[in-house]
């Protein structure tokens, strides 16, 4: 009997466990993914008793272009049974790679259709349809990876949060970079307190991508690509290639800009080394705001309270293609996208790269002992997790309120106040212009 096979029939058969109780395959799925910390992959159950813990997921994927290719590609070991996406091009070749899986262009039909095949979901769609993919998929139960930002705004974030937290499902946000040892490495060192009390952070990413050209032409949509599913919950729109398939994520109603863009991969640094979650005030500046396209540069102001032991901290988030003022000041180096001022020294980093200042200080310095362990790769962190180990490292409990905090940024540039944040309620305290960027509406025939 081949996997595939086998995998249906555990679907369609009340499977007994030597305890006599009687549950199927995806009730083990799910059951299991919220309750495996600390352990390990565990078997199985089958009608044939224990399986191997490397027993195949049925996962369907939404998105399968640019980076949902490359999510692809690493989960090809699991079971494909479904792929989606709304332009045959972008698509490529991924449907003649994966000939058992079922093809569809709405991902809503795909999850109607197959919800009795489908475990877990990937999302790869545009920020604007994060929410609405994902959301639909974990209700229904289904284990979930989505590619960053979480979603396009918080109040999405937020519920696609707590219902993996209600449902105990299996989660992962695409920081694929987590895993990268330099980063462990940085962790450990600032969590030594090598440097001290950390109260400051600059986070940056350089160069001066936004405000893309308004589009000027608008010829028929190409017969490749199901535009009207491609705007999805966005307002309705002429079809234009300034537009997708990249662009997309240069313009309000559909990214989050380059802050979205590269926010949760650079912040994810001092987010784990410093054991942030959601800040209280946050102010932003740059170029004269546009409604409808991302700026070419921002630059923000995060406070963030006392956590445990800890000392409140600000948090600088820019995007520019200058230097930082800061680095300046100090004579450092100019490269990397961290710097983390304590009150003994500071740590510049990257994702491949670390230095202690001043130098002379830390000539002798001996970095502390590796405590946090290597992982057996990003995807197969979620994979595991599915089956009942350990929650992933950017697991939405984690990447939710580091996304939020993303977003955060976008909405003080685009209000143009600084506010205190309430995050409890969600709420841009004495800002109300702020409210339709936190909740936003959609187009009829897509609620959220």
């Amino acid at each position: 009997m081949t996997t595939k096979t086998h995998l249906k029939s555990c679907e369609e058969t009340n499977v007994t466990t030597r305890s006599s109780k009687t549950i199927t395959r995806r009730q083990f799925l799910r059951r299991n993914a919220g309750v495996g910390v600390g352990l390990l992959v565990p078997a199985i159950w089958t009608p044939n008793g224990l399986a191997s813990p490397n027993e195949r997921l049925n996962i369907a994927v939404i998105g399968v272009g640019g980076q949902g290719r490359s999510n692809l590609n690493s989960l090809s070991r699991e079971a494909i049974v479904a792929l989606c996406d709304v332009d045959d091009e972008r698509a490529g070749d991924a449907y003649a790679k994966f000939p058992q899986a079922k093809k569809y262009y709405d991902f809503r039909k795909m999850l109607d259709e197959m919800d009795a095949q489908i475990d877990a979901v990937v999302v790869n769609t545009p920020d604007h349809t994060h929410a609405h993919a994902a959301l639909m998929a974990m209700r229904m139960g289904k284990h979930c990876y989505c590619e960053k930002p979480m979603a396009h705004a918080i109040a999405e974030v937020r519920a696609m949060t707590e219902l993996a937290r209600e449902k105990k499902l299996a989660t992962q946000l695409g920081v694929q970079r987590h895993t990268i040892g330099n980063i462990h490495r940085v962790v450990e060192i600032v969590q030594s307190g090598a440097i001290g009390e950390v109260r400051e952070v600059v986070s940056w990413q350089g160069g001066n991508r936004g405000m893309p050209a308004m589009p000027t032409e608008f010829p028929p949509v190409p017969a490749h690509l199901q535009w009207d599913l491609w705007l999805g919950p966005a307002d309705e729109r002429p079809y234009s290639p300034a537009y997708c398939p990249y662009n997309w994520r240069f313009w309000w109603d559909f990214g989050t800009g380059e802050t979205g863009n590269w926010g949760c991969h650079v912040l994810d640094i001092p987010f784990w080394a410093l054991k942030l979650a959601t800040p209280t005030k946050v102010s932003a500046s740059g170029p004269p705001i546009d409604p409808q396209r991302t700026s070419k540069s921002m630059f923000t102001r995060m406070e963030f309270p006392v956590r445990e032991t800890l000392p409140p901290v600000t948090l600088h988030w820019c995007h520019s293609d200058q230097q930082h003022p800061l680095l300046k000041e100090n004579n450092l180096p100019n490269w990397g996208n961290n710097l983390f001022v304590g009150s003994k020294g500071m740590l510049l980093c990257d994702f491949n790269k670390r230095k202690l200042f001043p130098e002379d200080r830390f000539a002798d310095f001996e970095e502390p002992a590796k405590t946090i362990p290597d992982s057996p790769g990003f995807h197969r962190e979620w994979v595991n997790a599915c089956k009942g180990s350990e929650p992933a490292t950017c697991n939405f409990d984690y990447s939710g309120p580091m996304t939020e905090t993303v977003l955060l940024g976008n909405l003080a540039y685009r209000v143009g106040q600084e506010f205190a944040w309430d995050a409890k309620a969600m709420k841009a305290v004495g800002c109300p212009q702020a409210e339709p960027f936190i909740r936003p509406t959609y187009r009829k025939g897509w609620p959220l």
